[in-house]
């Protein structure tokens, strides 16, 4: 397909208009829709949030009877069918637009193609794969949950330049900067459920919420405890929006802190994986069936370690304070002894930015 620049131009707007959404349109991905007519902008639009309409419907209200004979640039491909909203491939083929462009296909069974095939059916003009790259980008979660039923997972650390943690008597506040620490907040807002585990909540009893940036919810707390050793008093517990994940058996000291934690209001889910500990690949899946799409790891070097040991990690986020810690100080990811360069595990640097003099190193796992 030969695109011009125009097209580039149009679909970069709706990629625009799609991250709009970024913090609240979970479980729905974020999409946007841009309409255009004679080389002009007569409709824009974004999902904004699960239950309210679609980008498409915002643009053609937008555009109102102009739309007719207009072309569509849309993030991702229209639905077919009728969800919590009605279909916006029904929409735009009674709104008489000519051509309709997509980024990508929805990889969602229930739509994949077949909101393509609809809009061919009634005489529309579609293409696809423009700027493809980064409308993946913009829901990877999305599309893990829906071709591989488990949530992208961001494992976030904070460290000295040496790869320092916390100092050997544990003091770990703080070592990157408040610019650094408020970026934190964005990528907190975006994700689904925060994920940490009972090291990092005994320790330094972290609340784990968005508050930096403005968010009209707040992500699960996961909190991996084989265990249940978590203090009923602990600040990840109480405003009751959190998930435990256990692994020892039943007793009845178990039972009854069990009835206390639900009575908080937070769940728990009975996870072990036969060596007395929590399945984190069970974990995961658990947590898509609740249609997390993005899970945020703010933990210690234990679980990090497990996580890359599983394969169960798709991106690094590594803020970098300029200071040296020294040598007896706490790590970033406990993995084993390797013995070959090729044993150990390759990333690819997607993103490299300065907050104040922290640098954050953004990696994906190849």
């Amino acid at each position: 397909m030969q695109w011009t620049t125009q097209d580039f131009e149009w679909m970069t707007q709706a990629l625009r208009q799609a991250g709009r959404g970024l913090y609240t349109t979970s479980p729905n991905p974020h999409v946007g829709c841009v309409i255009v007519k004679n080389g002009q902008l007569i409709g824009e639009g974004a999902h904004l949030r699960a239950g309210e309409p679609h980008a498409e419907v915002h643009a053609l209200r937008h555009a109102g009877i102009n739309a007719k004979g207009a072309t569509a640039y849309v993030t991702l491909e229209p639905c077919s069918h009728y969800g919590r909203t009605p279909p916006c491939a029904h929409a735009l083929v009674e709104a008489g637009v000519g051509r309709v462009v997509i980024a990508m296909q929805d990889p969602n069974p229930q739509v994949a193609g077949k909101g393509i095939a609809y809009l061919q059916a009634h005489g529309i003009a579609v293409s696809a794969g423009l700027l493809e790259a980064q409308a993946l980008a913009l829901n990877p979660g999305f599309v893990l949950r829906m071709t591989q039923q488990r949530p992208y997972v961001r494992v976030k650390v904070a460290a000295s330049l040496d790869g320092k943690t916390a100092l050997a008597n544990g003091v770990s506040q703080w070592i990157t900067s408040p610019a650094a620490r408020r970026d934190v907040h964005h990528w907190r807002a975006r994700s689904c459920a925060m994920l940490t585990g009972i090291g990092t909540v005994l320790h330094d009893d972290p609340s784990l919420t968005v508050r930096e940036v403005e968010s009209h919810r707040q992500p699960l707390r996961v909190i991996v405890d084989s265990q249940l050793r978590i203090p009923l008093t602990a600040k990840v517990l109480q405003q009751g929006h959190a998930l435990i994940a256990y692994a020892t058996a039943s007793t009845n000291a178990l039972e009854d802190k069990l009835a206390r934690l639900h009575t908080m209001g937070v769940q728990t889910l009975a996870l072990p994986n036969g060596a007395g500990q929590v399945d984190l690949s069970a974990l995961l899946q658990k947590l898509a069936e609740k249609q997390i799409n993005e899970v945020m790891v703010e933990a210690g070097a234990v679980m990090n370690g497990a996580l890359l040991q599983t394969g169960l990690v798709d991106e690094l986020l590594l803020y970098y304070a300029p200071k040296l810690m020294g040598a007896a100080g706490a790590g970033m990811f406990a993995l084993p002894e390797y013995t070959t360069m090729s044993q150990s595990l390759a990333l690819n640097i997607v993103d490299v930015r300065h907050f104040d003099q922290d640098i954050r190193i953004q990696a994906t796992l190849r």
